[in-house]
């Protein structure tokens, strides 16, 4: 299935291409716009001259790796950390799932295991793990019994993070629901505080 996360035909080929292209998107997601961590796999490959490949990243000297994400531009507001979650992550692959990404989730029996699975992913928290749960359902089709509940809102139908940019138009509509959803969060919060200090008022 066609992917269309970062508005750049080359970048969202080798996401569709390479499971681990996407699966380091997904660990890069977060403190930057979505469009910069899902491209930023492809500018590693060109960075390298080669191919991402698990092995090849995993047996690299850390501090080697780390100059090809603090090479500017850079590949993430924090590079020189995401650099390293990388290179765990490529590690974690090759000790678990025999260098091969795609082996974190064809092996996987059921929704439980699976998210069981990237959530032991190192850089993958709870939030992440359903999102790249719903993403791996809904634009891969890999849909292991169980996987609706540990995606939980993430896969419903609707625009709620990447794994509903389905085409030209969606990034948006994903971005507005995230932003009505940090305003309401903001204006709760707001509430929460305005009634303590009422409550704390002589």
């Amino acid at each position: 299935m066609a992917l269309y996360i970062t508005g750049d035909a080359e970048a969202d080929k080798l996401l569709e291409e390479n499971p681990l292209a996407l699966l380091t998107a997904m660990l890069l997601d977060q403190q930057v716009p979505m469009e910069w961590a899902f491209s930023a796999p492809y500018q590693l490959k060109q960075r390298l001259g080669r191919g991402l490949d698990c092995a090849e990243i995993a047996a690299m000297d850390e501090d080697e790796f780390k100059g090809y994400f603090l090479e500017k531009p850079a590949l993430h507001r924090y590079p020189a950390a995401m650099a390293e979650r990388t290179h765990a992550l490529c590690r974690d692959l090759v000790e678990q799932y025999d260098g091969k990404a795609e082996n974190l989730w064809n092996g996987a029996t059921t929704g439980a295991e699976l998210f069981a699975r990237l959530r032991a992913l190192p850089g993958f928290g709870e939030q992440k793990a359903r999102i790249f749960l719903a993403l791996l359902a809904k634009r891969l089709g890999v849909k292991p019994p169980g996987w609706e509940e540990f995606a939980g809102d993430y896969g419903a139908p609707g625009y709620y993070s990447v794994a509903d940019i389905d085409g030209p138009g969606a990034l948006e509509k994903v971005r507005e629901y995230k932003q009505a959803k940090k305003a309401a969060a903001k204006q709760a919060a707001a509430k929460k505080v305005g009634a303590k200090k009422a409550k704390a008022a002589p």
